[in-house]
């Protein structure tokens, strides 16, 4: 069993009140970390505003990359760890760690960068011979929240970006899948980098302790990564500070008349099914021209039998479970809403506790309510179309704008795809949630607010931009 107290200014902490951790497929505890109350956060909160990083971009980049050198060295460990927490199979939790070593790889890269200005004044009758330079700024203290569904990767997400512009950090991870990023925290440390520079915490009393990473005086900014609900509570509370809030989604996949149906097949499987669809990105409505659904179907019915789904730890399985009992019920009833409603079972439907069968539906409606809420599971929904008006009309009608993704080689189609869905990402021939962790990432709508993720824009978004003039009489 793993056991990490709270990280403060560099050591580990314990109260004497733990947190559980329990394995979702074995429901055995596989680990705990320490609670912290509110008072306590308090003055961690405010000890990390007071503390101040100049590390020189070298020694940012030369951190960030031991770091992911140590990541590397101990990818069965984070993997299983990530399982343990999660439920999610093997193949799912390697790739997780592989990803996070690119997060930290190119915000080491960025780090190195010099992204300043310079303007000349003597480009307008009102100048003088003088010139403006810019230069960023780190904004401080910044408050991370981060959910259980990728319990690393969306920690690193947040941290490396921090490290690499000297800021520091109080991260609260998910109380479900705490574990790895107090893994991860503690091997930064043991790497060189500064204590007090990341602080990680959980508190008994869950709302009361995101509350006060939301509203305490000292933050400067708030970077949340969850549910939409959640999201426009902390808006609500935040007042005046920075805010970066990504959000839910339900991604719709157009296959539209033309494509090729086992490219469109092969997109669906890589977009619906990994990581137990626990991805905010996942595609959660396909839909398909009806010229070719009865085709499409058939063929990603037969894909999806023919995935191996179950033990966690079994190197073989493709799919695990999904984060709780609780959330596999919840799918259960909305599939079974469905097909009391119209809605075709073709594969799946079947639960064992917190472990739910990849499913597939068709002649789903937009308004059942698998997919007019946010289903954070393995179900597949064919939503039948005659247009493309119709398809468009159909994608766009949803609270969320996350992104999005088309299937077709028909140049015109994919033209207005890209244009007319309200999503802040869309793909071509490509499932809705394929991205590097550098490129911009984030939505419209109820799926984000203020600056897109990735680490590019994340470093952008946790500094501010001074500029400065020097007196310069040289063209």
């Amino acid at each position: 069993m793993i056991e990490f107290g709270s990280i403060i200014n560099g050591k580990q902490v314990t109260s004497g009140e733990w947190i559980d951790i329990y394995n979702p497929y074995t429901k055995k505890q596989v680990g705990r970390v320490a609670s912290l109350d509110t008072k306590t956060l308090d003055k961690v909160l405010t000890d990390t505003k007071n503390t101040k990083i100049n590390l020189t971009r070298y020694e940012r980049y030369d951190i960030l990359n031991k770091i992911a050198n140590a990541l590397e060295e101990r990818v069965d460990e984070v993997s299983k760890m990530i399982t343990d927490e999660t439920g999610l199979c093997l193949k799912d939790t390697r790739y997780e760690a592989s990803r996070v070593s690119d997060v930290l790889r190119f915000s080491a890269m960025k780090a190195l960068d010099d992204d300043s200005q310079v303007f000349p004044c003597d480009v307008s009758k009102n100048g003088k011979p003088r010139r403006i330079y810019t230069t960023r700024v780190p904004l401080g203290l910044i408050s991370c929240i981060t959910p259980f569904n990728h319990p690393m990767n969306q920690v690193v997400h947040k941290i490396a970006p921090a490290i690499a512009t000297n800021n520091t950090v109080v991260l609260k991870p998910s109380e479900k899948t705490p574990l790895s990023a107090y893994y991860f925290a503690q091997l930064a440390l043991d790497c060189g980098l500064p204590p007090n520079m990341l602080n990680v915490i959980n508190g008994a009393d869950v709302q009361a302790t995101a509350e006060m990473m939301t509203i305490h005086p000292e933050i400067t900014m708030v970077s949340f990564t969850g549910g939409s609900k959640v999201g426009k509570i902390i808006a609500s509370k935040a007042g005046y500070k920075k805010l970066v809030l990504e959000l839910g989604g339900s991604s719709a996949l157009l296959v539209l008349e033309d494509a090729d149906i086992d490219e469109a097949v092969e997109v669906t499987m890589s977009g619906t099914f990994k990581n137990s669809a626990q991805r905010c990105t996942a595609i959660r409505r396909i839909l398909v021209h009806e010229s070719i659904a009865d085709d499409y179907a058939a063929k990603l019915t037969a894909r999806v039998e023919a995935l191996k789904y179950g033990d966690p730890y079994d190197a073989e399985n493709d799919m695990g479970t999904v984060i709780t009992e609780e959330s596999a019920k919840e799918m259960e009833l909305r599939v079974q809403d469905a097909i009391d409603n119209g809605a075709i079972l073709l594969a799946g439907h079947k639960r064992d506790g917190a472990l739910y069968a990849p499913t597939v539906l068709d002649h789903v409606q937009n308004a059942h309510e698998v997919v007019a809420k946010e289903t954070f599971g393995p179900v597949a929904p064919i939503i039948r179309f005659k247009t493309l008006d119709e398809a468009i009309d159909i994608a766009n009608d949803t609270p969320y704008g996350l992104s999005g993704g088309v299937v077709s080689n028909h140049w015109p189609s994919i033209q207005r795809v890209i244009t007319e869905l309200d999503t802040g990402t869309v793909n071509v021939n490509e499932a809705p949630s394929y991205r590097l962790e550098w490129t911009p990432f984030g939505g419209v709508k109820d799926s984000g607010l203020g600056y897109k993720e990735g680490v590019i824009e994340t470093m952008k978004g946790y500094t501010y931009v001074k500029t400065y003039s020097l007196p310069w009489d040289i063209a």
